[in-house]
């Protein structure tokens, strides 16, 4: 699991992140952003915060359970919004997947994603240890 931490003198974060986060050993996966569209290719959740965020999260989850991680193996997200105003809603979802210590995380307000319905996505770097990673990176 990713060790997130806070330090003295340096303001704490107010929300589901932390001011940084070690990387455990393990076999580090770079998951892709992901928004709120289902398998089906439909946007899930269209003008609602809430749902899109708890659905590109949910994908993560089952990207990382795939490649025999978890939620706790994540050491970074990388979140892009197409308004800000809905911050502290975005961290009532993240609060539902991540527990502490949170990972490190950023957010970026962006003028829009690809699909003018899309409000969020999310990105991430977990590490996952050796012992549960189930597909493996091929040999260099």
């Amino acid at each position: 699991m990713a060790r997130g931490f806070n330090v003295p003198g340096v303001i704490e974060p107010f929300g589901a992140f932390s001011s940084a986060a070690w990387q455990p050993p393990g076999r580090v996966l770079h998951v892709s952003g992901h928004v709120c569209k289902d398998v089906n290719g439909e946007t899930v959740g269209k003008g609602d915060m809430e749902a899109q965020t708890r659905k590109a999260l949910e994908s993560i989850r089952d990207v990382l359970a795939y490649a025999g991680g978890t939620m706790d193996d994540i050491a970074k997200v990388t979140v892009f919004v197409t308004d800000v105003s809905e911050l502290m809603t975005i961290h009532d979802v993240r609060r539902e997947f991540f527990k502490p210590p949170y990972p490190a995380s950023s957010l970026v307000q962006v003028a829009r994603l690809i699909d003018p319905d899309w409000l969020i996505e999310i990105e991430a770097v977990a590490v996952i240890p050796e012992d549960r990673a189930t597909v493996q990176a091929p040999p260099d």
